[in-house]
């Protein structure tokens, strides 16, 4: 019989359970950035990621993908994860120097969820405070690199 505690230490041990290889589909290499040695794959978070992320390339650039993975440069980015890691108040949202600044998206980078924007680059790193700051409060983006 399952007691109260037995059934919470399983459920932090599947939490803790690492990602293999095997248990993510990689998808194919259809997208326009494949093969270029970085992840463009939104899914993913890390060191070898493309300076430019967009839901249309996601699970689209498997080769690179992959090989990031299996080094440990990238990490299948997980919402329960990133939603314990992510503590709103004591991070630093920059200021509001975007051209995309309070059009109502997080186009911060560094962000992910249902508030993020469609497209981020490196080059808004810091510059949606507005935006990203309301977003976080209500629990709608979190921290892509956790």
């Amino acid at each position: 019989m399952f007691t109260k505690y037995s059934l919470l230490l399983a459920a932090a041990l599947a939490m803790a359970t690492p990602v293999m290889a095997e248990d993510v589909n990689f998808g194919d290499d259809s997208g326009d950035w494949s093969n270029d040695n970085e992840c463009d794959d939104r899914r993913f978070f890390g060191n070898a990621m493309a300076d430019t992320l967009n839901w249309e390339d996601t699970g689209r650039d498997a080769t690179d993908c992959k090989a990031a993975f299996d080094l440990d440069q990238v990490k299948l980015w997980k919402l329960e994860e990133a939603r314990s890691a992510t503590q709103c108040s004591a991070i630093n949202f920059g200021d509001n120097s975007s051209q995309y600044a309070d059009d109502g998206a997080c186009d911060d980078r560094r962000f992910e969820g249902i508030g993020a924007a469609e497209i981020m680059t490196t080059d808004d790193i810091g510059k949606d405070a507005n935006d990203c700051q309301r977003l976080c409060d209500f629990g709608l983006i979190f921290l892509r690199d956790y």
